[in-house]
């Protein structure tokens, strides 16, 4: 059964807030942004607002929803991750770095992507263009490589409203 996620980014005069994932969590030395695991009954607006709190001290104040992106690993057809991507320019508090890994600014033009997951070049620079997206990729079974992807721009012409999943 596939692990359902959200992943936000938070945007700040044109930088981007990325964390460092710590040693032996899923991700470890990569650079990404927050998010974590839907909880049982969880709206995907409750999660995203709760993992971006508990993993930079931030209260979002205004989510856009950009898409999903569903991920494969190893040689099955099995979806392994599938992850609601949202963005916020509307926060309050100061980033302070939790158990999850370092926070660090970066410039759009000065986003490390060659220490991030080598799927967000396809599609966090459509993120930053505030564009909406769907995609599915297909990594080795260590996460190391992309194999493949497919990724489309989709048309959103209202803005996400979250229900409860069972």
């Amino acid at each position: 059964m596939a692990v359902i996620a959200t992943l936000c980014h938070i945007i700040k005069n044109n930088r981007l807030l990325l964390q460092k994932k710590s040693k032996g969590l899923f991700g470890e030395g990569k650079w990404n942004g927050v998010g974590g695991k839907l909880e049982m009954s969880e709206s995907l607006e409750a999660c995203v607002t709760r993992e971006v709190f508990e993993e930079t001290g931030l209260k979002v104040l205004d989510l856009r929803f950009h898409g999903v992106l569903n991920f494969y690993f190893g040689d099955r057809n099995e979806l392994d991750w599938v992850v609601y991507v949202f963005s916020t320019k509307v926060f309050e508090g100061k980033p302070k770095a939790g158990g999850e890994g370092d926070l660090q600014w970066f410039a759009f033009e000065a986003i490390p992507y060659n220490e991030m997951w080598q799927d967000d070049k396809h599609w966090l620079p459509l993120l930053l263009a505030d564009k909406s997206f769907r995609g599915n990729f297909y990594f080795n079974e260590e996460g190391k490589e992309l194999l493949g992807f497919d990724l489309k721009t989709i048309i959103s012409s209202a803005p996400f409203k979250a229900s409860p999943l069972v």
